[in-house]
């Protein structure tokens, strides 16, 4: 759901919307993301974005376009992974608005870092794509 609320919310269509199988894809460079999968088939591009079936999704890349995000998420067990990286605070809130992360774990990690006036947070954190 990151991936959805980060990229393609308002055009997704509704029947990939409600696929956890389907993931958004863009094409290498600035705004990259890649699915890596043991098993991926293309389905419709829209946009810049295409959209692919995903099964036994090992990880995830996400660069976002404006290059403030940088993160990578690795399958530990089943759909549960560890994601490590850079998010802006427009990243931090999609994760917590798809269940990747929490607020608390927000909170935990901002707390325990010098203050920085950049607005961007590093750290990992166990969830689901």
């Amino acid at each position: 759901m990151f991936l959805i609320y980060s990229t393609c919310r308002s055009y997704i269509p509704e029947s990939y919307y409600h696929d956890p199988d389907v993931f958004p894809e863009r094409e290498s460079g600035q705004g990259a993301i890649y699915i890596e999968a043991t098993d991926k088939a293309s389905l419709k591009k829209i946009r810049e974005i295409g959209f692919v079936d995903a099964r036994d999704v090992l990880g995830i890349i996400y660069e976002s376009k404006s290059g403030n995000t940088k993160l990578r998420w690795r399958q530990i067990r089943g759909s549960s992974g560890r994601v490590t990286g850079v998010a802006s605070a427009n990243a931090l809130t999609n994760l917590i608005n798809s269940g990747v992360i929490t607020m608390e774990y927000v909170e935990e990690v901002v707390s325990g870092m010098d203050s920085q006036e950049s607005g961007e947070t590093k750290g990992s954190s166990e969830g689901t794509p």
